[in-house]
């Protein structure tokens, strides 16, 4: 299978000179999923861990609901200019089949819905609403967990070019931890993890993202009945509405000791509100 890193030539520029040399570099190849034989969506991601990739993507799109739904995943013969496998193509078989809309999803780009339109859609197509009264988490516990997070970065080390995405328990126990060049990619693959793992509705668990929290991230989220999303950079306004629309608890700026509460504050001990 395709390699998460590769290497490239560089020439490097520093103030003492300048020498060419590799570089170690994230992999990026296109992943196309087909149900049944025709395509659904082609995004591009670092290989590995394709098959949770598959089933949380699924479950965002609210196209499966439990790993049962699933009868097969497996993937299509395509070559290289080598003639090796690229394994670049996932083709999917469901117990009860879908009609297949190609790139016909809530989560694209351009698909021309915001506001409201988007905060109702999700909601209305939320299989695991999150409970108002959710666990709790300790404001030391949920400090922590960025830095459990990075850790567990192996690729990132290697190539500084990859986001992460992971779940964790209240207590800071660090389940599972998934990497990728696309932050929505991590976090299909860890939720995806959990769905494998019948850990989803995810009630009891906290999601940490090493990036951003975009809307994609908080409705990712909220599909799978996470309460809490915390991330290591900023949220947009969009993700802030979806979160307060769906009872989401949102962390962002996660750094060190500090951290902005967007929604959910209720959540998390040890703070005066």
């Amino acid at each position: 299978m395709s390699r998460v890193t590769a290497r490239r030539p560089t020439l490097r520029v520093t103030a003492t000179g300048e020498v060419k040399r590799p570089d170690t570099l994230a992999v990026e190849e296109p992943l196309e999923i087909r149900l049944g034989g025709q395509s659904l969506t082609v995004t591009m991601r670092t290989p590995g861990s394709d098959i949770d990739l598959v089933h949380g993507f699924l479950l965002s799109e609210n196209i499966i609901a439990t790993a049962d739904d699933i009868v097969s995943a497996r993937y299509c013969a395509g070559t290289d200019e080598n003639g090796r496998n690229t394994y670049n193509v996932l083709d999917v078989h469901l117990r009860s089949p879908v009609p297949v809309r190609p790139r016909a999803f809530l989560t694209t780009g351009a698909c021309g819905l915001c506001g409201k339109t988007a905060l109702d859609e999700v909601r209305a197509r939320t299989r695991y609403p999150i409970p108002a009264d959710g666990g709790t988490v300790g404001i030391a516990a949920l400090t922590a967990m960025p830095e459990s997070l990075r850790a567990r970065q192996a690729v990132f080390d290697a190539t500084g070019g990859l986001h992460a995405a992971g779940l964790f328990t209240p207590d800071g126990t660090l389940l599972a931890v998934r990497e990728d060049i696309g932050r929505h990619n991590a976090v299909d693959k860890v939720l995806g993890w959990a769905l494998r793992e019948n850990r989803v509705p995810a009630h009891d668990l906290i999601l940490i993202v090493s990036g951003r929290a975009s809307f994609e991230l908080v409705q990712k989220a909220v599909q799978a009945g996470v309460p809490m999303l915390g991330a290591v950079s900023a949220p947009s306004s969009l993700a802030v509405d979806l979160a307060a629309d769906s009872g989401l608890t949102l962390v962002g700026f996660l750094r060190g000791a500090t951290m902005n509460i967007y929604t959910g504050a209720h959540r998390i001990t040890g703070i005066q509100q």
